[in-house]
């Protein structure tokens, strides 16, 4: 398979990983090329809209930010329990999300990429100086789990995946029991965004490079927009309150191994202090009660899971549970703000006594 873009003056191999081979037809479908061989095998290469947009002018820029195709918000994985085994003969799915290629001319020293909103706000940002997450001990080989991707500042043509969700919460990754061989994703802890037309933002060496993103619905879903916004809008309080939560319950463990390692330092009264705001802050760290941070995080999971099971408006029982948790979750925070503000005044005396400060 070659590939001219001076109407055949001259061509070049598209061949990529493709074995050499008779080939018998091709057919470009959408934005998809589709090549069948002498063989009765038929290969796909997905997204072919950079070799439409590629010019001779955009050849001599130092970037490239190729217009996306559409992106579809779709259920990719809908394996329903324990995956087909490795051996079973199955094709590959095409990538799950957004694809962005860009092309840079030389290695720079660092590339960003945002995802805005319809109107303007930024969803999700990625950067070539982002780190891998770790991946905690479980229970099936690693091989099973899909390869993490950075974004690359290296010289040369690029695709970047986009899973069209917001930023995944800071939580040790869990994997579903529905996995696919070599291309597990964590279980998702943020939600879709919304079909509409989305901004793509490439920054490269202090210049930006900008085009239009369109993210639209799975054509079997026959929700209507204003359904599917209801389930939005609460999977996003969900998903901000749990980053709350999360970033609470983490602050909390900080400082109460600093509470700990100065135990040993102090008497009297500012000890009595110190051992009282680490109750307290025990309290809020536990599930011993409906306001206990941790336990209202179980209740938020709980509730997302529920909303974005589906591609359906929420059920008036997943909307009282959402009303019933809001107080709570209110009120565990402003608890969570009071022993704050007994730390930093906690501070003011440690600091008199010349010892360490708490942080947080």
């Amino acid at each position: 398979v070659h590939v001219s873009f001076d109407n055949g003056g001259h061509w070049q191999s598209l061949r990529l990983n493709m074995p050499a081979t008779s080939i018998r037809d091709l057919v470009i479908k959408d934005d998809d090329l589709v090549i069948g061989t002498h063989g009765r095998s038929f290969w796909i290469l997905d997204n072919i809209t950079p070799l439409r947009q590629l010019s001779a002018q955009l050849a001599s820029r130092d970037a490239i930010l190729y217009e996306p195709q559409a992106a579809y918000r779709i259920r990719w994985n809908m394996n329903p329990d324990s995956p087909l085994p490795p051996e079973e003969p199955a094709g590959q799915n095409p990538p799950d999300g957004a694809i962005i290629d860009y092309y840079l001319k030389d290695k720079v020293q660092a590339t960003l990429l945002e995802m805005m909103d319809p109107n303007g706000k930024l969803v999700r940002t990625f950067t070539s100086n982002d780190t891998l997450y770790e991946i905690p001990n479980v229970n099936i080989p690693l091989y099973w789990i899909r390869p993490q991707q950075i974004l690359s500042a290296e010289k040369g043509s690029h695709r970047f995946l986009w899973d069209l969700r917001y930023a995944p919460l800071n939580i040790p990754a869990s994997y579903p029991i529905s996995a696919i061989y070599g291309s597990t994703a964590p279980e998702p802890s943020s939600p879709w965004v919304m079909p509409g037309t989305y901004s793509v933002k490439l920054t490269v060496n202090g210049q930006t490079y900008a085009q239009s993103l369109v993210v639209k619905m799975d054509p079997r879903v026959k929700s209507s927009m204003e359904d599917l916004k209801r389930q939005y809008d609460l999977s996003v309080s969900c998903y901000h309150n749990r980053e709350k939560l999360t970033n609470a319950i983490q602050e909390i463990g900080l400082v109460r191994s600093q509470l700990k390692s100065l135990e040993s330092k102090i008497k009297g009264p500012l000890l009595a202090r110190l051992q009282d705001i680490d109750q307290k802050l025990a309290a809020l760290e536990s599930r011993s009660s409906a306001s206990a941070l941790a336990r209202l995080d179980d209740s938020l999971t709980s509730l997302f899971s529920i909303l974005q099971d589906t591609d359906m408006p929420p059920t008036r029982q997943a909307i009282s549970a959402f009303e019933e948790i809001n107080p709570r979750f209110d009120q565990a925070m402003a608890s969570y703000a009071a022993v704050k503000k007994e730390l930093s005044s906690t501070n003011e005396a440690l600091k008199k006594a010349k010892l360490t400060l708490v942080k947080f």
